[in-house]
């Protein structure tokens, strides 16, 4: 955890531009302190050294040596939080999970032109005081088994899972959708992301699992043995549909400063499929999702929240429990058997 005082960050861009726009973004914070700038990761070691930031903004495709590869150095020899600020073309996506899956603590888009300077200041900010905030956990977690659904489980077409994370989601949905087994009722993830970056994790998801995982879709409708992921600066919702449900897609306005907001797919959730729903908020910055977990609660769903020992950052499932949200608090590793244990106890 970080000590008293301002955040003390050092930047690494390749770009003087990009170094000097990010610099002025952050040191409007009173509580940030740009202590340097490195314009590639040879410097950035010498200034580490000299400097000792709490928190690294990082590029990942700069010469000499790229970031990917002195994070991996970094997190090995000198581990320390790091917010990766890059182009999240389909590369820079594809190298931007790689990141995250070798330690840094969440990923920020580079502005683009579809984006302001000013939107991408204010969540590089958010994020640099959650990074700041961070546990740092191991690129490795402790292996659990794939959970498996009993012969015969009869699960209704009204059943659904909703599950929301931000800082160390996707790391955690890494862990825990492979372990979810295939058959079990349609899963629907918001993950605070960047645009352009949900498509190139919902495809890396689905490598990993025995079912289904892509960029969700407006008007498509939820089928067991599928995971659909909000698309990044989209909300998602759920709209009755026959027996079961489709999926609304909308630019409409932040919630809780986040779109998507697991807010706005958990009060759907609420009103649509009430206790039949299963709702799970996992490791991440704020409290987005608490509300809508207590509208869940209260309409009967099971609900579950991430433990403190396995979350990167307890925000969200702290701000869940203080309200009474959370039926269960779990630890990461047992989440995979808490949620079939839900849906096993929906099924009877």
């Amino acid at each position: 955890m970080k000590a008293k005082g301002p955040i003390r960050v050092l930047v690494i861009d390749d770009s003087a531009l990009v170094r000097r726009a990010i610099s002025e973004a952050l040191s409007q914070d009173p509580d940030i302190e740009v202590v340097g700038v490195a314009s590639d990761p040879y410097v950035a070691r010498e200034q580490i050294l000299k400097l000792n930031p709490d928190v690294l903004t990082l590029d990942l495709e700069m010469p000499r040596m790229d970031g990917l590869t002195f994070l991996k150095i970094l997190q090995e020899h000198h581990p320390l939080p790091v917010v990766v600020v890059s182009a999240l073309t389909p590369k820079g996506s594809t190298l931007a999970l790689a990141a995250l899956e070798a330690g840094a603590v969440d990923v920020i888009q580079k502005p683009d032109g579809t984006q302001s300077v000013a939107s991408v200041a204010r969540r590089l900010t958010t994020q640099i005081k959650a990074a700041a905030r961070a546990r740092m956990r191991s690129p490795t977690l402790d292996a659990s088994p794939v959970a498996t659904l009993p012969a015969g489980l009869s699960i209704s077409s009204r059943r659904v899972i909703v599950i929301g994370a931000s800082t160390g989601g996707v790391e955690a949905l890494r862990f825990l959708l492979p372990r979810l087994p295939d058959g079990l009722p349609p899963i629907v993830v918001v993950q605070h992301i960047p645009a352009h970056f949900s498509k190139t994790m919902a495809a890396h998801l689905d490598a990993l699992t025995p079912y289904r995982v892509r960029e969700a879709a407006g008007g498509e409708e939820l089928k067991p043995g599928s995971c659909l992921i909000a698309p990044g600066d989209s909300h998602v919702l759920l709209v009755g549909r026959g027996a079961g449900y489709s999926l609304r897609v909308t630019q409409s306005p932040p919630v809780n400063h986040c779109r998507p907001s697991v807010d706005v797919l958990f009060r759907s959730a609420a009103e649509q499929a009430g206790a039949h729903a299963i709702g799970v908020v996992l490791t991440g910055m704020g409290s987005d999702g608490a509300r809508g977990l207590q509208l869940l609660r209260v309409a009967g769903a099971r609900t579950l929240a991430e433990a403190e020992e396995s979350c990167v950052v307890f925000g969200m499932p702290q701000a869940a429990i203080r309200l009474g949200a959370a039926e269960q608090v779990v630890p990461l590793q047992q989440m995979p058997a808490a949620i079939l244990d839900a849906v096993k106890k929906g099924s009877t």
